[in-house]
């Protein structure tokens, strides 16, 4: 069948609609906002594509995938298995990053477990791991008659005596040993400085480089390799050289030990790979010092220590300590804390050591040390298992770079992997254009290349899927729930191009927001792919330029909300373009276009002005911003918009005017602020994850609606307050399924099922709530009308009126 074919629709507000959408095509779903579109694509559609397949799945894998509810439909035929891509952040797991959603740090984790050249994390000398047969091979390539000394390492830069070394290798039948590049024979006894450091290498034997000693030379590589436990030295007689050998990967400078390498080693979501002081996360709370003390203006005995100041006052414990401790350093609790000298301040933050001070404490005198502020609050953030001390605590606390890792994520020896010089963080802090270009011009020895071969493949495919779709900016180490809604939506479609079904239907809800017209056109050459793969796109899209691509389009109108729910056109975009009753075959004409206003609002005059804003890839930048009037930020995708915006000014206004604690972007200064009065920020997150949620609680409209049918005369006669028209509290609401007008019933290996409620038929209150009337109508009435009829409905209540109006003008 080449064609999806639905019957009477009548999900929302569709008005039991038929339409045809021809398969393995691309297909824009368009119209007004409201008009059905997502009705019929998302609710519809995908509903009922994901219900069958599921369906078809055991039930033991149904509990696992849920079910969704069959749409209000008559008929849907040729449908596939549905696939939705849609804008919403794929996730808040801060382990979650580009590279491991899209699966390019899995092939990277695999290539440098296999090619990659293990270094000291501490010298940054390259490690390699030999056999005994490969170093016997390695040696035999010296000149004929070339002497050498193979030697055991067994001490190395340690302090002491080592008499007992001396003992033990006299006992195993050694007669020579080096001690700091001098060699002595063992019987002599030599007395070393028991405070200075020494080298101790056993002489193992003498050699000259020739055919017939070779077996002779293997035995005493193996010999020195197990005293040395693993390491060797072959020391060049004649040029006075050396050369460390190792049978594992250690380095013969430091003494570090390496593990085995595999791809978990490079996992920062793995006990093996992840740092141990962050856990592999990169950040760790840490106590910040401007927190403790957000005023400076005040002394320590007035409480400028926050987290202190109930203890601190009058003549607490901390209060007692500090004043020991100034006595002793010079400095007065009773000074502005912005007075104090600097090391005084570092003492009052960070203690004194391990130094004792006697603290009298009412007819006693104590002896203790002084911690510091951090100290003490890091500890007991530490040490506490209350939940109410761990947030009181978070509140002086910021998020900074591990100090261990330096925000790499993994342990410092398998970050220092490296293939042709690069380790695989290197890798990852690249942008996706430069880490492709990186990967391009990438050559291998020929052994290394035979390795890598179908690795790199991987990679440069996935890595050019994500520039295909205007990504080239982002980082793979960038966390996932920093995404935009349209990021994430683009790093799922490149996702699935990677995985190469043929087949499915997939549905898409605007790819195109918040991507700069310069990569609309890689998006749309993207969409292109998934279709030519044998695949069937349904894209939910205003943008103009998508919809002149599409084979087929669809539009849905004419109006929002139930002035919608209608097929107004529908065939390849030059036919709905010549459609009249198509509003959006009007303005793809241009027939009608987008009036822009031709005098612009003067604004106050005044303005907000940041200085020398650095964050993320922002260049001191310097921008003001006139007050009073809308204004844009605009740019390719990647250049800075967000963190300009987002990431400085809106989180320096949220410190400034909300008392939060967020660190705002790297900037010198932001002036003006003080012409503002409110800051409001209006993201993209949703308003409500709750079913108790809805336009009318959010809006603060159902405040002035319940205290309207309080204020009925029926309601007064009974003494109903505005509380019993909630249906979140107890009185007025419907007990029997709190308020919900639902109840779920729990099935087991089979979904869920909702089913109204028997006592309240849906209404959500009890019987003596619905008898109170306003206009006839009762509570659960007008909680069932549309805005626009609440609005004809409350015309005459100006409180209700403008907040309903609002809703009608957005």
């Amino acid at each position: 069948m080449d064609k999806i074919v639905i019957r009477g629709a009548r999900e929302h507000n569709l008005k039991n609609i038929d339409v045809t959408i021809p398969r393995d095509k691309m297909v824009v779903v368009t119209g007004l906002s409201g008009s059905g579109k997502s009705s019929l694509v998302f609710d519809t559609i995908y509903a009922e594509g994901q219900r069958r397949y599921v369906e078809s799945l055991s039930s033991y894998a149904r509990q696992f995938l849920g079910l969704m509810e069959k749409p209000d439909v008559d008929q849907i035929e040729g449908l596939s298995p549905a696939i939705s891509i849609d804008q919403k952040s794929s996730t808040r797991n801060p382990r979650s990053t580009v590279g491991t959603v899209t699966e390019v740090y899995d092939y990277l984790r695999l290539l440098f477990a296999r090619i990659g050249h293990p270094h000291c994390p501490l010298c940054g000398r390259e490690i390699s791991r030999q056999t005994n047969e490969q170093i016997v091979e390695q040696i035999m390539h010296l000149p004929e008659k070339t002497k050498l000394m193979i030697l055991a390492p067994i001490i190395k830069s340690k302090k002491g005596v080592h008499k007992y070394v001396f003992d033990g290798l006299k006992k195993a039948g050694y007669q020579r040993v080096r001690i700091d590049g001098t060699i002595y024979d063992i019987d002599d006894n030599p007395v070393l400085d028991k405070n200075k450091k020494h080298d101790i290498d056993a002489v193992i034997d003498r050699i000259l480089i020739n055919k017939e000693n070779q077996k002779r030379l293997s035995e005493s590589v193996e010999q020195a390799l197990n005293l040395g436990e693993g390491l060797a030295i072959v020391y060049n007689v004649d040029k006075k050289e050396e050369q460390i050998f190792s049978q594992n990967f250690a380095c013969p400078e430091c003494g570090i030990n390496l593990p085995e390498i595999s791809p978990r080693s490079f996992s920062f979501n793995s006990p093996y790979g992840a740092c141990p002081a962050c856990t592999g996360l990169g950040t760790k709370l840490e106590i910040d010092p401007e927190l403790v003390v957000p005023n400076q203006g005040l002394t320590i005995a007035e409480g400028a220590i926050r987290p202190w100041a109930r203890t601190t006052a009058k003549m607490g414990w901390y209060t007692q300590i500090l004043v020991e401790v100034g006595k002793k350093y010079g400095f007065s609790s009773d000074v502005p804390y912005l007075d104090l000298p600097k090391k005084a301040r570092e003492i009052v933050m960070y203690g004194t050591g391990e130094e004792t001070f006697q603290v009298p404490m009412g007819f006693r005198t104590y002896e203790t040390t002084y911690e510091g502020v951090v100290a003490n609050l890091e500890r007991r953030y530490r040490e506490t298992d209350s939940d109410y001390v761990r947030k009181e605590i978070e509140k002086y606390m910021t998020e900074a770079k591990c100090h261990v890792c330096h925000g790499t994520r993994l342990k410092p020896e398998f970050a220092a992997v490296t293939i042709t010089n690069t380790t695989i963080v290197d890798i990852v802090n690249m942008p996706i254009d430069k880490c492709k270009e990186f990967f391009d011009k990438l050559e291998l020895p020929e052994k290394e290349a035979k390795i890598a071969r179908q690795i790199l493949k991987e990679v440069k495919e996935r890595l050019g899927f994500l520039l295909n779709v205007g990504l080239a900016y982002l980082t793979l180490d960038r966390t996932a729930s920093t995404l935009s809604g349209g990021e994430a939506q683009r790093i799922r479609l490149a996702t699935q191009i990677g995985s190469s079904l043929m087949g499915v239907l997939y549905i898409l809800d605007e790819p195109s927001i918040g991507l700069h017209q310069r990569d609309n056109a890689k998006l749309i050459n993207t969409l292109k792919k998934l279709r030519n793969l044998g695949n069937t796109v349904i894209v939910v899209e205003h943008d103009a330029e998508t919809m002149e691509e599409a084979d087929w389009l669809i539009d849905v109108g004419p109006g929002a909300g139930e002035h919608g729910g209608h097929i107004i056109a529908e065939g390849t975009p030059e036919q709905v373009r010549n459609n009249k009753k198509s509003l959006t075959g009007q303005y793809l004409s241009g027939q009608k276009d987008v009036d822009c206003p031709l005098k612009r609002r003067q604004g106050t005059g005044e303005s907000i002005e940041i200085v020398g804003a650095a964050e993320n890839n922002l260049k001191n930048v310097n921008v003001k911003i006139p007050l009073g009037k809308m204004v844009i930020v605009t740019g390719v995708s990647g250049s800075g918009k967000s963190s300009l915006i987002n990431d400085t000014l809106a989180k320096k206004l949220a410190n400034v005017y909300h008392r939060a604690q967020n660190t705002p972007g790297k900037h010198k200064d932001i002036t003006g602020l003080k012409n503002l009065d409110k800051v409001i920020d209006i993201d993209q997150s949703p308003i409500g994850r709750t079913p108790r949620s809805n336009p009318a609680t959010y809006t603060g409209v159902f405040t002035d609606i319940r205290e309207l049918f309080a204020a009925t005369p029926e309601a007064k006669m009974r003494g109903y307050k505005a509380g019993r028209f909630s249906f979140n509290v107890k009185g007025g609401r419907c007990e029997a399924c709190h308020g919900e007008g639902i109840l779920k019933i729990e099935m087991h290996f089979l979904p869920d099922v909702y089913v109204t409620c028997e006592d309240c038929k849906g209404k959500r209150y009890n019987k003596e709530a619905l008898e109170i009337h306003y206009k006839g109508k009762t509570i659960s009435d007008v909680l069932n009308m549309t805005v626009e009829e609440a609005y004809e409905f409350f015309a005459n209540i100006p409180s209700i009126k403008v907040k309903l109006q609002t809703l009608l003008e957005v």
